[in-house]
């Protein structure tokens, strides 16, 4: 019973002190001077991720590879199925209204890219660099879409940013609060990883399942919980643009940044059941986001049930 408090303890700390961290980086980045909308774009999108960069990292360092994997691949299945599945059993999600075709062809690509340097049996030194080209051109590539749009007087007004819209920003919040936001965030990340990390493998020797298979399921689905939790919350408030947006960017991290950084500390061996099952899972996921994306349909009720279900069937052959 102890594994299981402590995994839920370490959850807990990562969440809490990944929602500090974010609070104090958007106003300390606020504070000196740095536009709200490229805060939107790096610190928080950044922030929110944390929580899987400190777990996949600390797992390579602790030579637990299988479990960093296993949570950015799991992470990002279920960020498809499950963080657009459950907020379409709340509300319908109009997502028709929304232009997010050319970051989710982004997605595809870093995806595809992802599976074929998996093929080349371990993410090394080597494909880190890679991945992490790749992050530097969309990032670049966002940065410049956005001041283009910027210089558009209409879609300026669309597109702006006001403090008070950036996640976690406080225009009132004096200089103390955002060092004390900044060193919880700081020191109870990788405290939290660590904690999980360790009694995540102890979890996976006592029931007889790899690593693996803990970070595509219960490390996965933890570490999603942000998530999911700012999915909910954007389509009770009829916002599909930000549910959206919020499940292709943080896929796009997850695969170049997480593993890209993650490889550069250490080799992350594929095993075979990534190659042969869990990689095209999660591509399929991202392909099942056509009809919504591509072909402008809402994401309504049947498809949060059909979305769930899928999650639900994937995690329960993962385990058996």
């Amino acid at each position: 019973m102890m594994p299981w408090i402590m995994v839920g303890l370490g959850l807990v700390i990562l969440l809490l002190a990944g929602d500090a961290l974010v609070k104090g980086a958007v106003n300390l980045s606020l504070r000196i001077g740095i536009p709200a909308l490229i805060v939107s774009l790096t610190v928080v999108a950044f922030g929110t991720s944390a929580p899987e960069l400190l777990i996949s990292v600390n797992a390579v360092l602790e030579g637990k590879p299988g479990l960093a994997l296993g949570n950015v691949v799991g992470s990002n299945t279920a960020n498809v199925l499950l963080v657009l599945g459950v907020p379409a059993l709340i509300a319908v999600m109009h997502t028709s209204a929304c232009d997010s075709k050319h970051a989710y062809f982004q997605m595809l690509a870093a995806s595809v890219l992802f599976i074929a340097l998996a093929f080349r049996g371990s993410f090394d030194w080597i494909a880190g660099l890679i991945l992490l080209g790749a992050l530097a051109l969309m990032l670049g590539d966002a940065f410049r879409n956005a001041v283009a749009h910027r210089r558009d007087a209409a879609a300026a007004a669309l597109l702006a940013t006001d403090e008070d819209e950036v996640e976690g920003a406080d225009p009132d919040m004096p200089w103390w609060q955002i060092i004390a936001f900044l060193a919880l965030g700081l020191v109870g990340l990788p405290l939290g990883a660590d904690i999980l990390v360790d009694n995540a493998s102890i979890l996976a020797v006592r029931y007889g399942v790899s690593e693996a298979a803990i970070g595509l399921t219960l490390v996965a689905l933890g570490t999603s919980l942000p998530e999911l939790a700012t999915t909910v919350m954007a389509a009770i408030r009829r916002q599909a643009d930000v549910a959206l947006g919020n499940v292709i960017g943080s896929n796009m991290f997850n695969l170049l940044a997480i593993i890209g950084i993650a490889a550069l500390l250490g080799e992350i061996p594929v095993d075979r059941e990534f190659l042969v099952f869990d990689l095209w899972v999660m591509l399929a996921a991202s392909l099942a986001l056509i009809p919504f994306v591509l072909l402008c349909k809402d994401i309504g009720r049947l498809s949060g049930i059909v979305l769930t279900a899928a999650y639900v069937g994937y995690v329960t052959l993962v385990l058996i």
